[in-house]
């Protein structure tokens, strides 16, 4: 398994730089040509989405991005550290106000239908979000 991390400060103009090692990264691991597009759409998305709730909570931590090749899959992930809602109970910190709630679900969703594996895990520390495309086998070099 190789894994390459990226941390990137909770700032917009980084999310682009993500999306191309994103995409650089998982046409290495045998991503299909024909997905590049949606790995660096769904990332955008993902890195912007953790980049607007690290700026809406005054949190200064970076953005986190994993990008973990396995035999047959590559995944990435995108961590931020932003309080989420915990079922049964309130956000802690900073409080969402109903368009930034509306942003945040039109992101999940557009990362939903971009990736056919997606997990969204949330917390009280932060949340997460791991996609997961499948891999081709690598192909003997012809000479």
């Amino acid at each position: 398994m190789a894994i390459v991390e990226l941390r990137f400060s909770a700032l917009p103009e980084h999310v682009r730089t993500a999306r191309l090692v994103a995409a650089a990264v998982a046409r290495r691991a045998g991503v299909d040509e024909a997905v590049l597009d949606e790995v660096r759409l769904a990332v955008g998305e993902a890195c912007s989405r953790a980049v607007g709730l690290h700026l809406s909570s005054g949190i200064t931590a970076p953005v986190k991005v994993a990008l973990i090749e396995d035999e047959k899959q590559f995944s990435i992930e995108v961590g931020d550290e932003a309080p989420h809602a915990t079922p049964g109970g309130d956000t802690p910190g900073a409080q969402q106000n109903e368009a930034e709630i509306e942003e945040d679900e039109m992101g999940l969703a557009v990362i939903s239908g971009l990736v056919d594996d997606v997990e969204v895990t949330t917390g009280r520390n932060g949340g997460l979000i791991r996609m997961t495309w499948p891999t081709a086998p690598p192909t003997a070099a012809v000479l």
